[in-house]
């Protein structure tokens, strides 16, 4: 499980430190993509594989699926930690981000996401992420 928020930068080659709280629930190797309010997804081995799993039982005849597909696996990149807990984030993958320097690495639950620092602040502030409006949708969905 994950969870906290860490803030770190992309050095110039583009290499970023994995936060240590992360490193061992992600392994030695993970898988990273695109994810989705324009922040990357980062995901163990294992994580990786039930996800595909259950990816694949989707109707491939529907249109948003294979494009959701598409779009997920397509961006997809197995990362390798270095001696100094670092990965590289791919260049395409920094692109759809919009990663340059000072990012944020947060845990949510099975997965790690990667944000921008200008991104994940606009998306805190944004007025629909208010908690009283997350509350009122999730006692809509029972929960």
């Amino acid at each position: 499980m994950f969870y906290g928020e860490y803030q770190h930068t992309v050095d110039p080659k583009g290499r970023a430190i994995v936060p240590s709280k992360f490193r061992e629930g992600l392994g030695e190797k993970f898988i990273i993509t695109k994810g989705l309010d324009c922040c990357l997804f980062a995901y163990s081995l294992e994580e990786w594989t039930s996800l595909e799993n259950k990816l694949k039982t989707l109707p491939f005849t529907d249109k948003d699926v294979r494009a959701f597909i598409r779009f997920f696996f397509s961006g997809a990149a197995e990362c390798e930690l270095d001696k100094q807990g670092r990965i590289l984030i791919p260049q395409n993958l920094r692109e759809y981000a919009g990663l340059e320097k000072d990012i944020y690495i947060i845990g949510v639950s099975s997965r790690v996401e990667i944000w921008d620092k200008t991104n994940w602040q606009k998306y805190n502030s944004d007025d629909n992420i208010s908690a009283d409006k997350i509350a009122e949708k999730m006692a809509m969905l029972g929960i």
